[in-house]
């Protein structure tokens, strides 16, 4: 899972918005900023032409290694492409035919319950302890339809007023890592769930108005306490 703010992102450009929800897989590049070197090979792998290259690559092995048939091989674009098509479709990912059979309808129904339930938690949290009381949050979820590989996840916490994609502090980026994907709804149930329901993004919205004065009052005091520890 990758939580978009300024703090976790090199190219912090694209975090300016001028619509919410603001999608970002598939359509820019971030850069990770302190999130490991695995969070970084696993956004390279989502590259598109670097899938191809990889799947290429035993093409231009054969063509060095038997320089005989190096015309032969570099001639046969059709070949290639199956190959690439064989391995996106049929191996990275699940067919289309096949993903409505990834989960139960039952099991489908409790997991997007689950995460409503989680996203409301969380953007109640968030608006209570910044004081926030008019314009909708958005908690938006991204994912990768790659099953071969690690699920990876975009988060990001936008709002309506501005609008503007917020930057989360350690505190509230370490909340949302710890409530969001636990058993039973993993990042990987929640790909499948998505997959089986044909959800290209979930946008959980969350009205700041009705957190409680109780609510308000209490993240107020937790934030004294943090203050003064």
């Amino acid at each position: 899972m990758f939580i978009l703010s300024p703090d976790t992102v090199r190219n912090t450009e694209p975090l300016s918005i001028r619509w919410v929800p603001r999608r970002y897989l598939a359509r820019t590049t971030l850069w990770p900023k302190r999130q490991g070197w695995g969070m970084l090979a696993r956004m390279i792998f989502e590259t598109e032409v670097l899938r191809y290259a990889l799947v290429l690559t035993p093409f231009v092995i054969a063509a060095f290694a038997l320089p005989q048939y190096a015309i032969v091989i570099a001639q046969a674009p059709v070949l290639m492409l199956i190959a690439i098509h064989l391995f996106e479709a049929k191996f990275m990912r699940v067919s289309r035919d096949k993903r409505a059979a990834l989960v139960s309808g039952d099991e489908a129904d409790a997991g997007l319950d689950l995460l409503a339930q989680r996203a409301r938690q969380i953007l109640s949290k968030i608006a209570a302890g910044r004081g926030i009381s008019s314009g909708r949050l958005h908690l938006v979820i991204e994912q990768s339809e790659l099953m071969r590989v690690p699920p990876f996840t975009l988060v990001s916490v936008q709002s309506d007023d501005g609008p503007e994609l917020l930057a989360l502090d350690a505190q509230e980026r370490a909340m949302i890592a710890v409530t969001l994907f636990t058993e039973p709804l993993t990042e990987r149930q929640l790909q499948k769930i998505s997959l089986a329901r044909k959800i290209e993004i979930h946008d959980l919205t969350f009205d700041p108005t009705t957190v409680s004065a109780h609510a308000r009052m209490a993240a107020l005091m937790a934030a004294r306490s943090a203050a003064q520890g």
